[in-house]
């Protein structure tokens, strides 16, 4: 929401429980859909696009969380087999958390960062899609760097999508663009960019991929 100064101005407690609705039904249909890529082997990569990963430095987590999952379902509910109501509800909670994990794991390989015709796709997680037009783009570099950590994604007019606190691509755009975050202002919502850096696990794909769109572009 904007004011009349020109100034955006945070949204209300309401707006913001909406917000966080919607992230939370976004997230929830995400995991599903993510399984079922992966069953299918049908990565969201659109035709004439390079699927370049992000997922190598926190992949080794993810899995020690997803084992953690599966050997707390059988451990809680020998503590609770005793009363069938709490048993229920707790095998319940707990088939859906690592139903959760599994769907986070699925995202990470199956929405990869893309480069490709319609421009570049920054992805993270379960919600984060960010689209980057080539008219906006003036270039693409490897350029590695390790930020503090739980810094806010946007500085100033620079986002970042971070892995682990570090980037190793730098994308200098031509102009100021306005981007959508997940979430509300000032971490989420419409954010007004000149500069974007991310993570790949394959710089050099990413930029080689990049290279003919540039190209032209110019």
């Amino acid at each position: 929401m904007t004011s009349r100064t020109g100034q955006l101005t945070p949204p209300t407690r309401l707006a913001r429980v909406g917000i966080l609705l919607r992230r939370a039904l976004v997230s929830e249909v995400r995991v599903y859909t993510s399984i079922a890529r992966a069953v299918a082997r049908r990565p969201a990569i659109a035709p004439g696009a390079t699927g370049v990963a992000f997922h190598r430095p926190v992949l080794t987590l993810l899995f020690i969380f997803l084992g953690l999952s599966a050997v707390e379902i059988p451990i809680i509910d020998l503590i609770v087999h005793q009363w069938p109501a709490v048993r229920i509800a707790m095998l319940i909670l707990g088939i859906w958390g690592i139903t959760w994990m599994l769907g986070l794991l699925c995202a990470m390989l199956m929405r990869p960062h893309t480069v490709g015709p319609e421009g570049v796709r920054v992805r993270g997680g379960l919600e984060l899609d960010v689209l980057l037009r080539w008219d906006d783009i003036r270039s693409v570099a490897i350029s590695r760097r390790v930020d503090e950590p739980k810094q806010p994604r946007v500085i100033g007019t620079e986002y970042a999508e971070r892995v682990q606190s570090e980037t190793n691509i730098e994308i200098e755009l031509e102009r100021e663009v306005a981007i959508r975050l997940p979430g509300a202002h000032p971490r989420g919502g419409i954010q007004s960019v000149d500069r974007v850096r991310l993570w790949a696990d394959d710089p050099k794909l990413f930029l080689d991929a990049a290279r003919p769109f540039l190209l032209e572009a110019s």
